[in-house]
């Protein structure tokens, strides 16, 4: 099994480094991320909060969706980008990560097959990125796409 510590070190100390604050809204990772960013010591000067935002219930209560956006189709890159700009803005953060897919073992409702994530981090800069596993182990997947998500965010912070 992965290490949550050892997934979230790099971005964490860039964060301290950089005095610059995350925010989370996950999916398909099930709240990996969140839990790698708060495994590294020190976590709460860069860490802000996050929430597995699963279902459309979720995306209404959490990140404050209109039916139009609630019922917006996941697991696309617009849609995480959305997730993350919307996470950031609630929870006033540096930057954010906004990520949906299908875990498996079956792909989900839109037709992507399982191991299908859709990746976005916001802050002054912006990324987003899909990450197919070819994998249909749930599990595995959620570790992929928490370790896929941390990447991206550490990419992305790095560049700017």
């Amino acid at each position: 099994m992965p290490s949550l510590v050892n997934m979230a070190t790099p971005v964490g100390a860039l964060l301290k480094e950089r005095g610059q604050t995350v925010a989370v809204s996950e999916s398909a990772a099930g709240g990996l991320v969140c839990a790698a960013l708060l495994s590294v010591p020190g976590a709460s000067a860069y860490f802000l909060g996050g929430a597995s935002v699963y279902t459309q219930t979720a995306r209404r209560s959490l990140l404050r969706f209109n039916d139009a956006k609630a019922q917006m189709r996941g697991s696309t890159e617009e849609y995480a980008a959305l997730a993350a700009t919307t996470v950031q803005e609630i929870m006033l953060s540096d930057w954010a990560v906004g990520e949906s897919g299908a875990a498996g073992p079956t792909g989900n409702r839109y037709g992507d097959p399982a191991g299908h994530v859709a990746l976005a981090v916001v802050g002054p800069v912006s990324e987003t990125r899909v990450v197919q596993t070819g994998n249909d182990d749930r599990e595995d997947n959620m570790w992929a796409f928490a370790q896929a998500a941390l990447n991206l965010l550490y990419d992305t912070i790095r560049a700017n």
